[in-house]
């Protein structure tokens, strides 16, 4: 049995916040805990003040956020994604033609693996990650492919008041040698000299929500400084094993034409098994 379940229920029960209505977009939570789809709202055209306004509420308030049926050029996308801030330039990932700062995104039965698979946060190997990521489906798979989102706050929440003693103050060193070197070959994109490695706090607080949130992931955390590697080795997977917990986590909308906004500060995710040997054409 799971050490967050026992025969009084879960050990972590989610209180939903009361929040005003929204006035410009509609708003439906997927589970109480994370994901939102977004209504209302075509990516397409310009965008007010206001809408922008709540949609960066929403994605705040959810965490990961949906927009379904949208027909966006890899400009709009571009445009879309500068309305949060400076756009990233992905360290190791093939980009469209022109565009580094739109990865893109291509799998099909002859591909080795798929985009995203196993739990991670976007590009935590940065020295100043991006603060989320912007996926446009163009295709996917008729069935299975889905991919799970959870939330580093609720997981943060229900650990132990005594692990989160023990976590404070803990810093973790990212390292993307040991994922980027060679995982782009079969896309043609030769290796660079060397990939980012940084150093964030294992429990980090969200500039904008002031909440706290694990940040450490299978994908690019290597070890915790400042205390013995098999010290490091055993929080970590306990870390891990906590964080992938269904509990926290949601699947996210499986279509195409549609877009989702992830917030990578406050987000684990893994893409699950049925994407081979469909095919899945995007961008992010």
């Amino acid at each position: 049995m799971s050490s967050l379940s026992s025969k009084d229920g879960p050990r972590y029960r989610h209180m939903a916040d009361d929040s005003k209505p929204y006035e410009t977009i509609g708003v439906e939570k997927l589970t109480p805990i994370i994901g939102a789809e977004i209504g209302g709202v075509d990516l397409a055209k310009p965008l007010s003040n206001r809408v922008v306004d709540e949609i960066h509420r929403a994605l705040a308030e959810n965490i990961v956020i949906f927009f379904r049926g949208q027909h966006i050029t890899p400009q709009q996308h571009l445009a879309f994604g500068r309305l949060f801030g400076e756009l990233h330039v992905h360290p190791a990932a093939p980009h469209e033609p022109g565009e580094p700062a739109l990865m893109k995104i291509y799998a099909d039965k002859n591909s080795p693996r798929a985009n995203g698979e196993g739990w991670h946060s976007d590009v935590s190997c940065d020295p100043e990650p991006p603060m989320g990521s912007i996926l446009y489906i163009k295709q996917c798979p008729p069935r299975g492919g889905d991919t799970l989102f959870a939330s580093m706050y609720a997981a943060y929440d229900a650990l132990s008041d005594r692990m989160k003693t023990y976590l404070n103050g803990l810093t973790a060193v990212h390292d993307g040698e040991m994922v980027y070197r060679g995982l782009y070959a079969n896309a043609g994109v030769a290796d660079k000299p060397s990939y980012p490695r940084a150093e964030h706090p294992v429990v980090r607080t969200h500039p904008v929500t002031g909440k706290k949130a694990l940040y450490v992931n299978r994908g690019f955390t290597d070890h915790i400084i400042g205390i013995p590697r098999d010290e490091s080795d055993a929080i970590l997977s306990y870390l891990y094993q906590h964080a992938e917990n269904p509990l926290f986590a949601s699947a996210g909308p499986r279509t195409p034409s549609h877009s989702g906004i992830i917030a990578a500060r406050s987000t684990g995710r893994c893409g699950t098994t049925g994407r081979i040997p469909a095919r899945v054409i995007a961008s992010r």
